[in-house]
């Protein structure tokens, strides 16, 4: 048998080709003992990897045959796709017992997309005190704080000394298994600061813990954007962002972990929609990944029409002079990179909030001049290719002029876009580069073409 910890050129994440044919193999023998001296020394992370790495029917074979091997965590470290699949092969006793050492977010996380009936025979199978945080936390909106936030935290009195913060913590009383701060709070539950653990090991018993309340404090509404939340605590370098309900008391709070897991995910959307695959994953099936693209290769399959419109106009000029319809091609792809290379400058930003109404035209600004400049370079070197080439120094000046318009409207292009749908409130991530490369493929030929018309036919 092999060791799960060996390394080999196969590797990924501690998963080893050898691994995955052992598994297969005890799966195959219906050996969940086996199967269990193989797993159980990975982390959960490296579980989940495995189980994303194998198909949809050897994965409901190991599940099926490894009964009650699959906890909390390695289904919170799955992708979200292959995570429902894995959900729906557990019974509701069996996922409520896989979860029970987990946050409560983390449970919110797992259960907030099972439907109706499954939700139900899930929470039934909680206990009464752990139903009532997970009912709580999603009758929230779904992109909100209170949906994502975590009900396990750390209280402690405004008038409370440090030694009575330590003996409390040594006590019987349950505490989170992972926690950074200790919330001050006023006799109404109203949260007032916080103490880092740090600050109270290293403090003498006496000392309030007013006293050692950190700067950084500020709370979140339950119902304020999470990503909102985790964009001030990426800001303000927080550990802990406190979220409170409408009388200021506090209900949960969102870690750094979680805020800056959130952030990754957003930006790994925006990167995937940015290439029109949507939420795509690498276990998605055929049908699957066929439903995400195909929406947009048709969008993008009109723009194409709508640009080869512009070319019929000027059939009668690309007869005369065959060199443009090699060259007209450069035109337009080289706009297309340039306002790529813009919006998705642009599109960052927005997500980040770097980019905002105080300096969105200086950024206009910017990407103009950065695309006349290009321009200008990009128009000499077509115009020796033009003469070389074709031994006509008209029809380089033809391309360099075009060159230098579409680059500049690329460049305008690349940030408008994004800019105005994200006012607008469309996701500029997922349908700016649609319009920016029909601008630019529409500008291009339009400009190329227009000026051999004029110039040179």
């Amino acid at each position: 048998m092999a060791d799960p910890t060996e390394t080999s050129e196969d590797e990924a994440f501690g998963i080893t080709d050898r691994l995955i044919a052992e598994v297969l193999e005890a799966v195959a023998e219906n050996a969940p003992d086996a199967i269990g001296a193989l797993l159980e020394p990975l982390h959960p992370a490296d579980i989940a990897h495995l189980l994303e790495q194998i198909d949809n029917r050897d994965r409901r074979d190991l599940l099926a045959v490894w009964k009650g091997g699959i906890d909390g965590d390695v289904l919170s470290e799955l992708n979200e796709q292959i995570r429902e699949e894995v959900i729906e092969q557990l019974a509701p006793a069996e996922l409520a017992d896989a979860v029970r050492d987990l946050d409560s977010d983390d449970v919110v996380d797992l259960v907030e997309y099972l439907d109706e009936e499954q939700q139900e025979a899930f929470l039934g199978a909680l206990e009464a005190g752990d139903r009532v945080v997970i009912e709580q936390a999603l009758s929230y909106p779904e992109e909100s704080a209170g949906r994502h936030m975590q009900s396990e935290l750390v209280r402690a009195p405004e008038h409370w000394t440090v030694g009575d913060a330590i003996d409390y913590m040594r006590s019987d009383v349950v505490l989170p298994e992972q926690f950074y701060h200790v919330i001050l709070v006023d006799p109404r539950l109203k949260a007032i600061g916080y103490v880092t653990l740090g600050r109270i090991l290293s403090h003498a018993r006496a000392t309030p813990l007013v006293d050692l309340a950190e700067d950084s404090f500020r709370t979140f509404h339950v119902e304020q954007d999470v990503e909102e939340v985790a964009q001030a605590i990426n800001h303000y370098h927080m550990i802990t962002a406190p979220v409170v309900d409408d009388d200021d008391r506090i209900v949960g709070v969102i870690t750094i972990d979680d805020a800056m897991a959130f952030l990754e995910e957003e930006a790994e959307e925006d990167i995937l929609r940015l290439a029109g695959v949507g939420e795509g994953s690498l276990s998605d099936s055929v049908l699957q990944t066929t439903r995400w693209r195909l929406p947009w290769l048709a969008v993008n399959l009109l723009t194409a029409i709508l640009a080869s419109l512009v070319i019929s106009l000027f059939e009668e000029t690309i007869a005369g002079l065959v060199a443009l319809a090699v060259l007209m091609p450069i035109v337009a792809s080289m706009g297309g990179n340039a306002g790529t290379q813009s919006l998705t400058v642009a599109v960052r930003a927005i997500a980040t909030r770097d980019l905002t109404s105080s300096n969105v035209w200086r950024v206009i600004r910017r990407e103009v001049l950065v695309g006349l400049i290009n321009g200008l370079i990009f128009a000499l070197v077509m115009g020796v290719v033009g003469l070389v080439w074709f031994g006509s120094p008209m029809l380089g000046v033809v391309i360099g002029v075009a060159m230098v318009f579409n680059l500049v409207v690329a460049g305008l292009a690349g940030t408008v876009v994004p800019v105005v749908l994200d006012k607008i409130g469309v996701d500029p991530a997922l349908a700016s580069g649609t319009f920016v490369t029909t601008v630019t493929d529409v500008v291009g030929f339009f400009a190329f073409l227009g000026l051999a018309a004029l110039w040179l036919i």
